[in-house]
């Protein structure tokens, strides 16, 4: 009795270890394919194809990280973990910016400033833009009524150079005086030329451009002015798939871009970001309609997601840190645990993320050597899902000239010790 007694244990023993594992190392992600009866972190789909092990390494994020495990989920007083998306080239192909503001040129939507001046579109217009713009576009239609873009190509072209060029069509600097860390006068000019608009009307607008981009075959040019401009986008399916799965497993998802805030907020709707986790340029507003004057941040009027502005509005609007600080790197417990960008103009939000940072590869020389030098080992870089660009033949200029400063010189990129960042090859294309 006391023989099958022992060998019944034995079997109960034996069963047991093999539903229950042992427990896992201190900081270990449970593996990719973990399944249990009381329920699992969502999956990242399978048939879409990332770079390398990137989907693994995600994935390994979202398990560790998520609050989809039991153990997770009962943790008193655990706050969701934060992801921070970049929008345009990042989840989608092409930017939106640009769709709308080419929309707007095409459609008559541009309004003759006040008082007929351009200088009070931006602060850093500069006087040689602003007479080129009074020239090309004249002064016979009265302040705020539209302009007759879509017929008027000089107006159109000079409109569209000083924004997508930053230069007048006879090649003089369009914006000056700017601090290069903190905003792109050109982006900000893009949310600018809404003034006078309504939010809803420009939420209008940017439904229309969306359904024309998307619709639009990859490769189609349109017509703004005299110039072919880029007219299509579409979202990527791997990001859409990301932020789907990030949401499902309890992460708090945000979206910040240096595209106007109402734009952009159209957009992410398909990937299921609500408006008030949009973070964009915004308007301030005068009787209910846009005006040119912008929301800064930190202190600084003029600051707009764009380089360290994309830090200053994470801090200010997500975690609620005061104006006097919100330009300083948060402690790593505050921070996001996951971001994802293409650009420089992320480089400074990525840099903070605690866990992985993706980045797109699009040649951008900060971001790039940041990614490439992976100090930490959180970087992870994969091509653009569309169209990726070819191998730079040359390294990315590291330890010279690949970060911009306040004053728009370049000078070196620098590590979180204070190092010089040499050189980096060009390798995930």
């Amino acid at each position: 009795m006391r023989h099958r007694t022992t060998a019944i244990l034995a079997l109960l023993l034996a069963a047991a270890a093999t539903v229950l594992p042992g427990p896992a190392p201190a900081g270990a992600a449970p593996p990719s394919g973990a399944r249990s009866a009381a329920g699992a972190c969502p999956r990242l789909d399978a048939r879409l194809t990332w770079y390398g092990n990137n989907r693994e390494r995600l994935q390994e994020l979202i398990d560790r990280h998520g609050r989809c495990l039991p153990a997770q989920r009962g943790i008193p007083g655990k706050s969701k973990p934060l992801a921070v998306f970049d929008w345009d080239n990042t989840v989608v192909k092409n930017d939106v910016g640009d769709a709308t503001t080419f929309w707007l040129l095409r459609n008559d939507k541009v309004l003759q400033p006040t008082r007929k001046d351009w200088r009070t579109t931006s602060p850093f217009l500069t006087p040689d833009a602003a007479a080129a713009l009074r020239r090309a576009c004249g002064t016979a239609v009265p302040a705020g009524r539209p302009l007759p873009t879509s017929g008027d190509t000089r107006c159109a072209d000079e409109i569209l150079s000083v924004y997508s060029d930053g230069a007048t069509t006879a090649g003089a600097p369009a914006f000056a005086g700017y601090d290069h860390r903190r905003t792109e006068p050109s982006y900000a000019w893009a949310a600018q030329l809404l003034a006078g608009h309504t939010p809803r009307q420009v939420r209008g607008y940017a439904a229309t451009a969306r359904a024309e981009n998307l619709r639009a075959a990859p490769g189609t040019q349109q017509r703004v002015g005299t110039r072919k401009v880029t007219g299509w986008i579409r979202y990527y399916d791997q990001q859409r798939d990301l932020i789907r799965t990030l949401h499902r497993a309890g992460f708090d998802v945000w979206i910040t871009s240096a595209s106007a805030q109402p734009v952009v907020q159209v957009w992410a709707r398909e990937v299921g970001i609500g408006a008030d986790h949009v973070i964009g340029v915004e308007n301030l507003r005068s009787g209910g309609r846009l005006t040119p004057r912008l929301r800064g941040c930190g202190g600084d009027p003029e600051a707009i997601p764009y380089i360290d502005g994309k830090r200053c509005a994470i801090n200010r609007t997500i975690l609620g840190v005061p104006p006097h600080r919100a330009f300083e790197r948060q402690p790593a417990h505050r921070r996001q645990v996951f971001a994802a960008g293409d650009s420089d103009t992320d480089a400074t939000f990525l840099h903070d993320a605690t866990g992985l940072r993706l980045v797109l590869n699009r040649n951008k020389a900060e971001l790039m050597c940041r990614a490439y030098h992976n100090g930490d080992g959180g970087w992870i870089v994969n091509p653009m899902f569309l169209e990726p660009k070819p191998a730079l033949s040359t390294p990315y200029p590291c330890a010279e000239r690949a970060r911009v400063n306040p004053d728009g010189s370049l000078g070196p990129v620098l590590d979180d010790r204070g190092a010089v960042i040499p050189d980096q090859r060009d390798t995930v294309f």
